[in-house]
């Protein structure tokens, strides 16, 4: 009874959070989106002007036009490609409900973040409450792991396995299937996905599940690459379970 009313609660909490980080992600994408368009049109004009008038700019044109091309790519518009591109939004649901988890995992890319005053308060509230139930969560995942652990200790015991010999084999059972499938074949995927090379696509993987987040490599990110549907929900829930294999390494 006692673990059925465990499995009960893990379920209902990991329901909650992922409700959550729908709820935040549709938040963000309403009030980010059309803020976004504005600055896409504002740079699509910039670009258009520069074009029709670049042999005749000044030094002080020139370097203005430079300064606001910096702000739009550090906003996280790209001015490159046709007319087409520019209509594609940041902040469709895929990305949205990947900030939200970059969010609460405190990763912080930085590539994407809110630019308008009510993102900028909700995502404070996002955070703050969103951060602690991320541990909760993760916390809970990585204690039904460490049940696993124990049902494979209680295994090689009942096989005359000694104490130590099994949690060495534990550890290193749960560490090389963690890396296996939450690094090495990852990367692969990335790899095809992206264009990267496969270091590339460890370096990705490490820095995100560590939640360094430099923002040096970001998926999703190439104007040039099509992405499928909901690339970037995957990615965000592939980064959950694997703080979760970080958190089940803690406890061991």
């Amino acid at each position: 009874r006692a673990m059925c009313s465990g499995r009960l609660q893990t379920a209902l909490l990991g329901a909650g959070y992922f409700v959550y980080l729908l709820v935040g992600a549709a938040v963000f994408q309403a009030l980010e989106r059309t803020a976004e368009k504005q600055e896409k049109r504002a740079a699509a004009q910039m670009k258009e002007a520069f074009l029709q008038n670049f042999t005749q700019l000044t030094v002080a044109e020139m370097e203005q036009f430079m300064e606001n091309l910096i702000e739009a790519i550090q906003n996280g518009v790209y001015p490159v490609g046709n007319q087409s591109q520019f209509e594609e939004s940041n902040w469709d649901f895929s990305n949205s409900f990947f900030f939200a988890g970059t969010v609460v995992s405190t990763i912080g890319y930085g590539t994407l973040h809110p630019k308008t005053a009510g993102g900028q308060i909700f995502c404070v509230f996002f955070a703050l409450f969103g951060i602690p139930l991320n541990i909760v969560f993760l916390h809970r995942v990585g204690k039904m792991l460490s049940l696993l652990c124990k049902k494979l200790g209680k295994f090689l015991y009942e096989k005359g396995m000694r104490k130590k010999k099994i949690t060495f084999l534990t550890l290193l059972f749960f560490l090389v299937t963690g890396i296996l499938v939450f690094l090495c074949l990852p990367s692969v995927f990335f790899q095809i996905t992206e264009g990267w090379s496969y270091s590339e696509g460890i370096y990705f993987a490490f820095i995100t599940l560590s939640t360094i987040g430099f923002g040096d490599y970001v998926v999703g990110k190439q104007s040039d690459r099509k992405y499928f549907s909901y690339y970037r929900v995957l990615v965000a829930i592939w980064i959950l379970f694997g703080l979760a294999w970080i958190a089940l390494l803690f406890n061991l």
